[in-house]
């Protein structure tokens, strides 16, 4: 059964999950900055493609094999930090470089952004994220009822998840769009650029050094 009684205990849960300030926001904050809207919608719905992976697997039993797999899990978390920590050296990089960030339509200083950059960035940052992983494992199981099909339901709570968390996130998208002329100011832009790369490097070190749950 699709809906049940633990239905909107699950929502409500998932959307104090998605308001959480974590990896995910800061990477759609830094996209929209980048690209303008587009950029950081697409982001997020990429993102939120992660989470049937991550369901898919859970279902699956794949993420049991790498909570056992003190290998396996290694080799995915040190993926995901390392990723974590490109994406925040091109930050500091276009912080260093001075460049004004192409925000809320200011066509003279819009960088043209490959449809397909925000997809891979969203999509491969939670996918290679253990800690969804560990997250998807633990918390799916206790919405789902013994004579549930496992898949099917672990989809269908997924769905839930993309629906909450691309509305959180586009609503940030639109917020960040709407200060546009501030943003691009060139000394505001360097320092956001800054920081968030800096925030994401220290997401991406404090991810390889954490212990295996």
């Amino acid at each position: 059964m699709l809906i049940d009684a633990q239905f909107w205990p699950f929502v409500m849960a998932i959307t104090l999950l998605s308001m959480t300030p974590g990896v995910d926001t800061l990477l759609v904050i830094r996209n929209t900055l980048r690209g303008g809207v587009r950029d950081g919608v697409l982001t997020s719905l990429a993102i939120c493609c992660g989470l049937f992976v991550h369901a898919s697997v859970s279902a699956l039993g794949i993420s049991l094999i790498l909570l056992q797999s003190a290998w396996a899990f290694g080799m995915l978390k040190l993926a995901g930090a390392a990723y974590l920590v490109w994406l925040g050296a091109q930050s500091l990089l276009s912080a260093r470089r001075g460049t004004p960030l192409p925000v809320a339509g200011i066509a003279t200083a819009r960088r043209q952004v490959p449809v397909w950059l925000p997809l891979r960035e969203g999509f491969l940052s939670n996918v290679l994220n253990p800690k969804t992983v560990v997250f998807y494992m633990a918390f799916l199981p206790q919405f789902i009822a013994p004579d549930d099909p496992a898949l099917l339901k672990s989809l269908w709570l997924a769905g839930v998840h993309f629906v909450i968390a691309n509305a959180w996130q586009i609503g940030i998208v639109l917020m960040v769009g709407r200060a546009g002329h501030w943003l691009a100011k060139g000394w505001v832009s360097r320092g956001l650029e800054g920081i968030t790369g800096t925030v994401l490097i220290g997401f991406g070190i404090k991810l390889a050094l954490q212990q295996r749950p």
